[in-house]
This record gives structure tokens, C-alpha cells and sequence, in this order.
């Protein structure tokens, strides 16, 4: 049976559940109270970015994470796997990488990531969920890139666990979870594999490793389905990167219980806001049919004094009118990107919702 609740110290996650991304300690333009008030239980950030910035020695000043944002709620920090393959893998000027770990070089600024010290950091960060660092690739990539990165990504788990336990054994150290990410491309053989070494080794959690989508743009749903069938159904298996709302919706039924992505709060500062065609609470919410997209810069939007959605129930449609978000996206106000990212994660968590409902 699919696990429907999961525990840490900063409070519990009723599954399945939308991780927004607030990658440098922010999910932009949004504070915790504004959070909270679109039922979002959890933010997912990004120890790669934050060691840059704000630094580390700055988050430990400011009390850590939760403190610093003001966030009591369940916080999990990525590894910075993700920026060896949007980063090094797409470009050598960016760095390069060994057995060792990943160097990066941005802007003059050389910084080194071992699989330790990414521990190090997000441990001494506070966060609840911490991901093992590994090697993520393309699904279209090489099966000699592949068979590297699984190699990689099962050694430097490896080495992630033993730092993590040489921390959590720690005084006073807080109780946090370790999840391993599993990678292995688009080869079946490569990813029961992996996953089976990361199993033998034990973690309390699990992440779909490389890209989630073809070079089409579709889900790469038979990986996807095969990965959670890896994976006992009592442990949480992480969608990482998976953020549109039919994909969501598609993985969630496969078994995946948490799902992270910037493309609902990008989308909304770019004006493209999500919307359900019927009432999420009394439908079931198969195939792409089932949402659409309002574009805030339409002129068709001007005179519009009805909500942004019939369906939803955040504080800008409870209180604002279409029209009136339009004129602020217009006039660039600071307010239109705000108000635009309440309603799109207040979109996300009416879609868990449902989906909860579903599965219950």
C-alpha cells in the first residue's frame, strides 16, 4: 500500500504532496505565512545555490533554514546532483567532474562538491530530508555515460550514508531522513541495478534520478513505472523535477508521493496561470483535459470581474477579480507576480488534494 503521511521533525507531510522549489532559501515572492495559506506543507531548496548564496557561514548566523525563513514546516534540501547534469554535463566550462565529486566553475568562482560535504552542508543547514549527492544524466545519453553514472551515484551513496550517520551520531543532532536517488537512464538493467544497491545499503527514502522527460517533452512514464516498482511501497519515492500538472497527476498514480518543480511558480511570474475545467472535488482528474491555462497579458482579460477560477478558493480568487490581476501584471506591479503564485501552488495543492481523495 502506498505510504500516505511521512513523518519528520519539523511536522508530518500527508502523501501525495507538491514540494515548491525555494532553491536559495525563497520560493520567490512569497514569504511562510503566504505559504501556508495555499496549503503547502513542505519546501524543497538547493544546498549547491545556497552555499553560494546567502553562504553557509551566513544560513548558520541567521539559525539555519527553518529560522532564516521563517518556515517551521518540513524543509528538504537537494543535493546538487541535478547541477552536474544542467550544469557540468551541458557544458565543461562549468566544471568538471571525478570519482571524487563535482568542481564547478561559475563566474570566477571555483567551488568543490564531494559527496560529503554536500552532506556536511545540508546537515548544518537543518534540513528534514536530505538527498544523497549523485550523478545525474539525460535519458538520451550514451549507455557508456549511463553505466558511469550509476557506478558514480552507488559509491557516493554510499559515502553519503556513512557521513550522515557519522553526523546524526552526533549531541543533539536533529533527527533528519536520508534519501539516495536512483539513476540509470533509460536502461531497465541500469536502474533495478541501482536501485537494488541502494536498497542494500538503506535510505528512508528514494528519488527518480535524470531527466524525466524525453527529448519530446513527454514523461518517460515505463522508467518512471519501473523505478516505483523498484521501490517498496512503504518507503517515499520523490518525482524529482516533475511539475506539470498531468504528469503530477500521472506519476502520483504510479505510487510516486512527492513531487518538486519550478514551472508552477516560473510559470506564474510569467503570467501563465493554471485553472481547472471542473470542480477538483467532485472529479477525477485523468488525462489533460481536465485544466487549462489562463494568460494573464490576453486583453480579452481586461473587463473580466469574475475570479481567476470558479474552482478556487485562494486569497487572490476569494478576493480579486481576473480583471484587476491583469491590470497588475500590465502595470508590472510587484503584486501580479505574488498574487499569480498563490493562485498556481493553491492550483498544485487542490490537485494533491484530489489526488489523496482518490487514493484514499
Amino acid at each position: 500500500m502506498t505510504l500516505t503521511e511521512l513523518h519528520t521533525a519539523n511536522g508530518s507531510i500527508q502523501l501525495p504532496a507538491f514540494v515548491p522549489d525555494g532553491t536559495r532559501g525563497v520560493v520567490k515572492t512569497l514569504d511562510a505565512a503566504d505559504l501556508k495559506s495555499v496549503h503547502i506543507q513542505s519546501v524543497q531548496m538547493n544546498v549547491y545555490h545556497l552555499m553560494q548564496s546567502p553562504g553557509t557561514t551566513t544560513i548558520q548566523a541567521l539559525g539555519g533554514l527553518h529560522k532564516m525563513s521563517g518556515w517551521d514546516r518540513p524543509i528538504s534540501t537537494d543535493s546538487g546532483g541535478f547541477q552536474v547534469y544542467s550544469l557540468i554535463r551541458q557544458n565543461a566550462k562549468y566544471g568538471s567532474l571525478t570519482d571524487q565529486g563535482a568542481i564547478f566553475r561559475i563566474e570566477g568562482r571555483k567551488f568543490k562538491l564531494t559527496p560529503e560535504k554536500s552532506i556536511q552542508l545540508q546537515h548544518a543547514y537543518g534540513a528534514n530530508m536530505l538527498f544523497c549527492l549523485d550523478d545525474c544524466t539525460h535519458v538520451s545519453d550514451t549507455p557508456e555515460e549511463q553505466r558511469k553514472s550509476v557506478t558514480r551515484t552507488i559509491a557516493w551513496a554510499k559515502r553519503c550514508r556513512k557521513e550522515f550517520e557519522r553526523l546524526q551520531s552526533e549531541k543533539n543532532a536533529k533527527p533528519a531522513k536520508l534519501l539516495a536517488v536512483v539513476q540509470g537512464g533509460d536502461d531497465p538493467a541500469l536502474r533495478r541495478e541501482c536501485a537494488e544497491a541502494l536498497l542494500e545499503i538503506g535510505f528512508e527514502g528514494f528519488g527518480y534520478g535524470g531527466w524525466p522527460l524525453d527529448d519530446k517533452g513527454h514523461l518517460v512514464s515505463e522508467m518512471l513505472q519501473l523505478t516505483r516498482d523498484l521501490v517498496p511501497d512503504d518507503l517515499p519515492l520523490h518525482a524529482l523535477g516533475v511539475g506539470h500538472p498531468a504528469n503530477v497527476a500521472e506519476a502520483a498514480r504510479m505510487g510516486y508521493t512527492l513531487f518538486d518543480s519550478v514551472m508552477p511558480t516560473r510559470d506564474a511570474r510569467n503570467g501563465r496561470l493554471y485553472t481547472f475545467k471542473v470542480d477538483p472535488r467532485e472529479a477525477e482528474l485523468h488525462g489533460r483535459d481536465w485544466f487549462k491555462y489562463t494568460y494573464l497579458i490576453d486583453k480579452k482579460h481586461l473587463k473580466v470581474s469574475t475570479p481567476i477560477s470558479d474552482y478556487c478558493d485562494c486569497p487572490v480568487c476569494s478576493t480579486y477579480s481576473l480583471g484587476y490581476v491583469h491590470h497588475l501584471f500590465k502595470l508590472k506591479d510587484p503584486l501580479a507576480p505574488r498574487f499569480a503564485t498563490l493562485h498556481n501552488l493553491r492550483f498544485m495543492t487542490q490537485l494533491m488534494e484530489n489526488l489523496r481523495r482518490e487514493q484514499r
